[in-house]
């Protein structure tokens, strides 16, 4: 049974739950609680659960959390688990009351999100999804950088939660745009690690010191920036007869001369006895990634 509705909670008196308390969420519920709001939490592990006695409020099920919150955080692993979280038998619809708000954290698709805001929408709630990047010691200290797709008057009622636990806070678009956001961003992370490999691989081979690598790597992405160096256009597609001459041609030298040090570090990796394939990619695909390529 739901209770009776919530009438837009001031800050000082909201009640904020959070359901997983892993790295995450774990993080985000200690960083809750330290801006001074009341703290519910729910978890399947019991040890885990117990760990927050001194902060919070602790909940057996979701429902029973929901049915004290006004702002409800999920941080747990997949679809099948939000799902269960939101609509299972003491999921958290069985005790929201209609105005309150349910954050979802988790890395999930954005089709579920979008179903389970609809799922939402018929008991009064409203669901908004937040993509999270920063890791667990920018949870722990409230520094998250989150990526929220839903209404922007919704967004604006949760300000308070998804402020105690972030240092930014970005309103991406529509529901689900957060979490594609947050994709995206892996995307880039992903990507890079294997760039990181790769150039470890040939480089160890070479009998470098992969520390000394490292070092170098990092005061020079400290100069230059690192993968987000090339995201300054509003798009990705290939310039045109609007683009600024210069900037054309400045990217055009870019890109070949990435063409040419690509090539080399093929070659010397074939020397080497290696196969890069990620970087044979980004030979490919480099005059696009400067923006003077085909369209992909």
């Amino acid at each position: 049974m739901q209770q009776e509705a919530i009438k837009n909670p001031s800050i000082e008196s909201m009640s904020i739950g959070v359901v997983g308390l892993g790295d995450i969420g774990g993080g985000a519920a200690r960083s809750i609680a330290a801006a001074g709001h009341q703290l519910v939490v729910c978890d399947l592990r019991a040890d885990v659960l117990e760990g927050f006695a001194e902060i919070a409020t602790l909940a057996t099920s979701p429902a029973e959390l929901a049915r004290q919150c006004t702002i409800t955080l999920i941080s747990v692993v997949n679809d099948a688990q939000v799902r269960e979280v939101v609509t299972g038998a003491n999921g958290l619809l069985s005790g929201a009351a209609a105005g309150s708000i349910i954050i979802v954290a988790s890395t999930i698709s954005p089709v579920t999100v979008i179903d389970l805001a609809a799922k939402a929408e018929k008991s009064g709630v409203s669901l908004i999804d937040c993509g999270v990047s920063g890791g667990p010691s920018a949870a722990a200290t409230g520094d998250l950088i989150c990526m929220v797709g839903g209404a922007e008057e919704v967004i604006e009622r949760a300000r308070p939660a998804l402020d105690s636990f972030s240092s930014l806070v970005v309103h991406m678009g529509d529901l689900g745009s957060g979490l594609i956001a947050k994709l995206a961003r892996n995307v880039v992370q992903y990507g890079s690690w294997l760039a990181a490999f790769e150039g470890q691989r040939i480089a160890e081979a070479a009998g470098i010191e992969l520390s000394k690598l490292a070092a170098v790597i990092r005061a020079s992405d400290a100069k230059i920036g690192g993968a987000s160096t090339l995201m300054f256009r509003p798009t990705v597609a290939p310039m045109g007869p609007d683009d600024h001459e210069g900037l054309v041609g400045a990217m055009r030298a870019a890109a070949e001369l990435a063409q040419k040090d690509l090539a080399t570090a093929l070659q010397t990796a074939a020397q080497l006895g290696l196969e890069l394939p990620g970087a044979l990619v980004t030979q490919k695909y480099c005059d696009s990634i400067f923006g003077v390529g085909e369209v992909l």
